[in-house]
Formats: structure tokens, C-alpha cells, sequence
């Protein structure tokens, strides 16, 4: 399975996993959205995109790779801004938008997709990038893993 390891970049996951979350709900029902998802599903998606967006604008700050194919190319440990609350902040929000769209759709078994998203950047985005910005920064990185969380 390593060779899915940093080769499909985040926000095509996400894309794939939203477009599969959408087939299962009007595959399976074809009933309309509930209200409640109508009023809650799109603001909870908003809310993920501000998080994915805030850690791109830090990254951008400090003048650092935004690529996730290349986190060798790091030039900058960023921990400032919304990486003084989670180490993958632009994963978390995906983790949220996703969710949002699970909350919108008429059906459960879309909420599975958050989880799968989730589970499949643990493995082949999260864990790699941290090997390799524990060698980039060493005990920097170390210290700043011990302070901060993955997700939250």
C-alpha cells in the first residue's frame, strides 16, 4: 500500500469521496434533502472550507510548499495560526466540509465518507508527511508534536 503514499493530492480525495458520498445517497434514496440538512449541512461545509483555508493562507504567510505531494520541499515548520490548534488543519477541514455534505444529503450512508476521507489521509498523507518533517526539522518538529494534536 505504500505506493498510494503522498501520490493522490488531498483535495481529490475529498473531490472522489464527496461524488461517491452523493451516488450512495440518490443511489440508494431518492429522497430530498431534509430541511435540517438544507439549514445546517451547508453552513458546517463553510465552516471546514475556513479551516482548509486558514492553514493555506499560513503556509502561504511563511512562504512554504503548499504542495502535499512534496512536503520535502518545506522550507518552514509552520505552527502559527490555526497550527497552534491542529497539525493538519487544511485535512481537518476537509474532515468538516465532507461532513457538512454528509448533513445535507438524504441519507445516512453518506457519513461514512468523513471517516473513509479521514482514515485514508491518516495512512498515505498524514503519517508520511511526518516522517518526513521530523527529518527536515528534527527536534523542532518533535517539540511542536508534543504540544499540538493531529486533528484537534
Amino acid at each position: 500500500m505504500q505506493a498510494l503514499q503522498l501520490k493522490i493530492p488531498p483535495p481529490v480525495v475529498a473531490t472522489l469521496i464527496a461524488t461517491a458520498m452523493w451516488i450512495a445517497a440518490h443511489g440508494f434514496s431518492g429522497a430530498p434533502s431534509t430541511s435540517f440538512g438544507l439549514t445546517f449541512g451547508g453552513p458546517v461545509a463553510l465552516f471546514g472550507g475556513a479551516i482548509s483555508a486558514a492553514g493555506s493562507f499560513a503556509f502561504w504567510r511563511a512562504r512554504t510548499t503548499i504542495n502535499p505531494l512534496h512536503p520535502e520541499k518545506s522550507s518552514h515548520l509552520v505552527t502559527s495560526g490555526v497550527f497552534r490548534y491542529s497539525r493538519n488543519p487544511m485535512y481537518l477541514g476537509l474532515v468538516i466540509t465532507l461532513s457538512g455534505w454528509a448533513i445535507h444529503l438524504p441519507s445516512q450512508l453518506p457519513f461514512l465518507g468523513p471517516a473513509a476521507f479521514a482514515l485514508y489521509i491518516h495512512h498515505f498523507q498524514i503519517l508520511p508527511e511526518e516522517r518526513i518533517l521530523l527529518a527536515l526539522f528534527g527536534a523542532e518538529y518533535e517539540r511542536y508534536r508534543t504540544r499540538v494534536r493531529r486533528w484537534f
